[in-house]
């Protein structure tokens, strides 16, 4: 999935032409601490609450000066996970997604980014969810995979986050059945570590209603 099929439509974008109070409205009303600004359908920038009260509110924004707002921007062919590392670096609200001249498009809201994540890490599916501690070195995914598939198991969601300790990593997995306890004792056989494991009954149906609620949020 690309940046252009998360382009929120709903929201414009600022433009020169208008006041600092206009833009100041457009970030209240959308619930938004950024909004990009264009000219002549071109991105100039990210503008902010902060900027603005640097001005007056009657002020045009062309009078602003545009080289010191940030540029943060994705091409509408980038991966949806480098829109999500590039908001999460910069703490952004939402983010432009321009073409390869510079063309205005379109933003992706943090909403946007949360609905993506929902709908693909398997939250909504019926399962359990295993962690894994693990050395790098030895985390090799097709292996863990077979040693699920030997018992019946399968694979929904695979997510790898770093700890503490720089030489290793955790894999919390969302499988697709309850009872893990054949899988488990497989694993064990062949020396993963087990930190944590959730049936469905518990951690699983948490996470749906957190999904659940996540949705209700976003008024899907």
């Amino acid at each position: 999935m690309t940046a252009r099929t998360l382009i929120a439509h709903d929201i414009p974008p600022i433009t020169v032409d208008q006041t600092g109070r206009e833009a100041f409205h457009l970030l209240n009303d959308h619930h938004v601490k950024h909004l990009p600004v264009v000219d002549a359908g071109k991105l100039v920038g990210l503008l902010s609450e902060e900027e603005i009260f640097h001005h007056k509110l009657a002020d045009p924004l062309r009078e602003y000066d545009f080289s010191v707002l940030p540029r943060y921007q994705v091409l509408e062919n980038e991966h949806v996970f480098q829109v999500i590392k590039m908001m999460g670096d910069h703490r952004l609200t939402v983010i432009p997604v321009t073409d390869q001249e510079g063309n205005y498009l379109g933003l992706i809201q943090q909403t946007d980014v949360l609905r993506f994540f929902a709908h693909t890490a398997s939250l909504t599916e019926q399962g359990a969810v295993l962690v894994l501690l693990m050395p790098k070195r030895d985390y090799t995914l097709s292996t863990i995979a077979r040693i699920f598939e030997e018992n019946n198991v399968h694979i929904l969601s695979a997510f790898v986050t770093s700890t503490p300790n720089p030489e290793d990593v955790e894999l919390t997995l969302k499988l697709d059945r309850r009872d893990l306890s054949r899988a488990i004792a497989s694993l064990e056989r062949h020396e993963f570590e087990i930190k944590e494991s959730f049936g469905e009954t518990d951690h699983s149906e948490q996470l749906r209603e957190r999904y659940d609620a996540l949705m209700n949020y976003l008024n899907v």
